[in-house]
């Protein structure tokens, strides 16, 4: 038996960390540079430079994020448009709601902050949850707690639409089923 060298050609060696730091940099880059280059239409060599340094940062921040969590599973993929097309109807609609009792010259709102029940969910639902709160106007997620989300709603009604678990529901749905 022959010991091969390490340099030939024959053997292959695991990339290092920084190979795979740079290569997943690379395949990640492309999208958000494209539609950083495509919103912006200034191409300065300082808009370039900042444009450069905010993908990198969003890249640097995705790595992250997918190193601490598991990140997006195949089901939950094919469940969010779904959940994402009922949520902006929600948003509409809300933010229809809003529009309107700021324009009212005595819109009588009175801002209330209340937990409202969410029983035990996974992180990533969690998140999902909190976020979908705060993304509807007139409502904040302001802490998420294990058995509820602490909520400022603009009123009454806002606290006792999310009380009615029409959107936890939702949520639910999204959930990887094992």
């Amino acid at each position: 038996m022959t010991q091969l060298d390490v340099d030939s050609p024959q053997v292959s060696r695991a990339p290092r960390p920084r190979e795979r730091v740079l290569r997943g940099l690379l395949r990640t880059a492309p999208v958000p540079a494209l539609f950083w280059l495509a919103l912006s239409g200034h191409y300065t060599p300082l808009l370039l430079a900042l444009g450069a340094l905010s993908v990198l940062l969003v890249c640097w921040l995705t790595r992250r994020a997918r190193l601490e969590h598991h990140g997006l599973t195949l089901p939950l993929a094919l469940r969010l448009p779904r959940y994402f097309l009922w949520l902006s109807g929600q948003v509409l609609l809300t933010a229809w709601t809003v529009t309107r009792k700021a324009w009212t010259p005595n819109p009588g709102l009175r801002p209330v902050v209340a937990t409202t029940p969410a029983p035990p969910l996974p992180e990533q639902s969690q998140v999902i949850y909190a976020n979908s709160i705060t993304l509807t106007p007139g409502t904040l997620a302001l802490d998420v707690e294990e058995d509820g989300i602490e909520v400022h709603s603009l009123d009454r009604a806002g606290i006792d639409e999310l009380d009615a678990g029409a959107m936890l529901r939702r949520v639910r749905r999204t959930e990887d089923r094992r």
